[in-house]
């Protein structure tokens, strides 16, 4: 049985596949890593405990994708030569993809989180870098009190109701 193959069209959908499979089961361990941050873990832990609460799911999605296509590996007769390619490629990446995904995102969430010097994460909505973004010509309003003293992004202002008014 030659498991080998040349790089076709239909190998090259399945690598697309796999990078998309790669970058959604990172995304997921890092959003679960960040709000676990917000709720004041340390990079480590928060990064260890996302990774324990997506492992199930992760590795449901990634079986499933391996099983389906098996039958591509296996498949004979007229055409298969192309399934296999792809179906070879696609099988051994998701297992590839999947292991050093579950070690490697987490590794690397604190590496990155360690490089921006493990600055206090900021919430969506909250403006970056306060006093460079109003300098910039941004709106923004400064902070009314407090000890902040940060500034907040001013709401846009409310749409205009159309259709009929009551």
């Amino acid at each position: 049985m030659d498991l080998g193959g040349d790089n076709n069209v239909f190998t090259q959908i399945g690598l697309i596949v796999l990078v998309g499979l790669s970058a959604k089961n990172a995304i997921l361990i890092v959003e679960f890593a960040r709000e676990l941050e917000f709720a004041g873990r340390t990079p480590i832990q928060a990064a260890i405990e996302a990774s324990r609460l997506r492992l199930r799911p992760i590795l449901m999605t990634s079986l499933a994708f391996v099983m389906g296509v098996l039958p591509l590996v296996l498949s004979t007769g007229a055409g298969s030569e192309m399934r296999k390619a792809m179906g070879v490629a696609v099988f051994a990446g998701m297992i590839g993809v999947t292991a050093f995904g579950l070690f490697l995102t987490p590794v690397f969430y604190v590496l990155m989180r360690r490089l921006a010097g493990n600055k206090p994460l900021k919430l969506h909505g909250e403006v970056p870098h306060g006093e460079d973004f109003v300098s910039a010509g941004h709106p923004a309003a400064p902070s009314s009190g407090g000890s902040g003293g940060g500034l907040h992004p001013v709401p846009a202002s409310p749409r205009p109701s159309h259709g009929s008014h009551d």
